[in-house]
């Protein structure tokens, strides 16, 4: 365990330091603030409503009930329990890390941006992947992108982003699996 622990830090030095630019330091904050996505939330929602009716309902139902699951359980379930300190708590900010946001005050594992933004995105080319083939690629570069810049600005470790984005895939995955056996069928057959 100390040797994983030990790898881990060493990967989160390499990102958050090694990977250090002007244009990252820029953009890595922007793309973990929670505020900056909700005109794509809202495009999500609408898209869905008015093109699958209420089908496209029961989708953003199963979208929501996605996030509650993956949010509760690495905030509320893991967090808690496995109580791993932020590395802005343990490293001094400026002299051993680069630390670009505020630190926060709850704990490090699982990272719940990339449990939730893992979760969405699993659960969306899941049900609408079929139909629009070409948004795998994008759904998953976006949620790994907010992964790697909670490593970047300093409040996560890259085992946080790894086990947050494993445990939305799960959950993600999960709820897909769950749809199945719904009276509706969810999958996104044509816009």
């Amino acid at each position: 365990m100390t040797d994983l622990l030990q790898f881990d830090e060493t990967l989160f030095h390499l990102v958050n330091s090694g990977c250090q630019n002007r244009f990252f330091d820029w953009l890595m904050p922007l793309l973990r603030d929670k505020y900056i996505w909700v005109p794509l939330y809202v495009f999500i929602a609408s898209f869905l409503l008015i093109n699958f009716k209420q089908k496209g309902l029961y989708i953003l139902l199963g979208l929501v009930l996605t996030v509650g699951i993956a949010d509760s359980t690495s905030s509320h379930l893991l967090k808690k329990n496995m109580q791993r300190l932020r590395p802005c708590k343990v490293l001094e900010p400026s002299k051993d890390m680069h630390l670009l946001v505020p630190c926060g005050n709850g704990f490090s594992f699982p990272s719940s941006h990339a449990t939730n933004h893992f979760a969405i995105a699993t659960f969306l080319l899941l049900i609408l992947g079929k139909i629009f083939r070409w948004i795998k690629i994008p759904l998953i570069l976006w949620a790994g992108s907010i992964s790697f810049a909670q490593v970047y600005v300093g409040v996560h470790y890259p085992l946080d982003v790894a086990t947050g984005a494993l445990l939305g895939v799960l959950v993600g995955w999960g709820i897909f699996l769950l749809s199945k056996h719904l009276p509706i069928d969810l999958m996104a057959e044509s816009a």
